[in-house]
């Protein structure tokens, strides 16, 4: 999917959140958001995805603060959000393949650009998908025999886990996270520091410290795996920003909630839209 000319206040708002996060001293705090302006007005394209920019401006932001994670303090408390959510709802998780898609997207309304309030309201609405390829899904997992689930930001774990166990009804799954901080994704270190690896199943990283995965940059690893998989589960949108510029292969099933409106746009649905699409 490639940038529109909306794109460019976000990420403009992008560097002042990051920058905001990383350091509470006022020059430097400056100091960053003027060279992530800069580097953005030099980068910015509508000729190509956001995620190539907004990784450089993270990367910009981290070097000149030196805050390695700047969205930890996010993480730690979407972590507690989500794991709330899901005790809370204990009897209504798994079930049949639907509702564990169900309760996996709800998961995708977590959004670092909200407050928790919000976001615990909007986890309450009701969930259906205005592209819907569920019936698909079902029939391809039957021919299934690898499948990689690229997970999204931290809270979203426990909303993935009823998913994922039932995945492996129909095959292998590998979890895939991210290798360094990036927002608010959730991370190799994060599935220690939270405690989230017991309920895992096998788990690697893009290799990458990229919202959705730059093909360009991903490791070796991910990227043999990737080919491998016959079921490529794609979870939030900065997957769709960035593998959607791949040709379609009948094997990336994406899920999601489109947040914002030119991804909505790509994808031909209303803004806040949930997807359940096999690509």
């Amino acid at each position: 999917m490639k940038a529109t000319k909306e794109c460019y206040p976000c990420l403009e708002r992008l560097v002042r959140q990051a920058a905001n996060l990383a350091t509470q001293d006022t020059e430097l705090k400056t100091k960053a958001i003027d060279e992530g302006f800069k580097l953005l007005k030099a980068e910015f394209s509508v000729n190509r995805p956001t995620i190539p920019v907004a990784t450089l401006l993270h990367r910009q932001v981290r070097t000149t603060t030196g805050n390695t994670d700047p969205y930890l303090p996010i993480k730690e408390a979407e972590v507690r959000m989500g794991e709330e959510f899901c005790r809370r709802g204990k009897n209504n998780l798994g079930g049949n393949l639907r509702r564990c898609l169900v309760l996996a997207v709800r998961g995708n309304s977590i959004d670092f650009f909200k407050d928790l309030e919000t976001i615990r309201a909007d986890l309450l609405l009701p969930v259906k998908f205005a592209l819907d390829n569920t019936k698909v899904l079902e029939t391809k997992l039957k021919k299934t025999r690898e499948i990689l689930f690229l997970a999204d930001n931290a809270g979203e774990v426990f909303f993935d886990i009823p998913l994922l166990k039932k995945l492996a009804d129909f095959a292998p799954v590998t979890y895939v996270v991210k290798q360094s901080p990036v927002q608010n994704d959730i991370t190799l270190a994060d599935l220690e520091r939270f405690g989230l690896n017991k309920d895992l199943p096998q788990v690697i990283t893009t290799g990458t410290d990229t919202p959705g995965v730059d093909m360009a940059l991903a490791s070796p690893e991910f990227k043999a795996a990737f080919e491998a998989a016959d079921l490529v589960v794609a979870k939030g949108m900065g997957y769709w920003e960035t593998l959607s510029e791949l040709p379609a292969q009948s094997k990336v099933f994406y899920l999601l909630k489109a947040k914002c409106q030119p991804v909505a746009d790509s994808l031909n649905v209303a803004l806040n839209s949930y997807v359940a699409l096999l690509r």
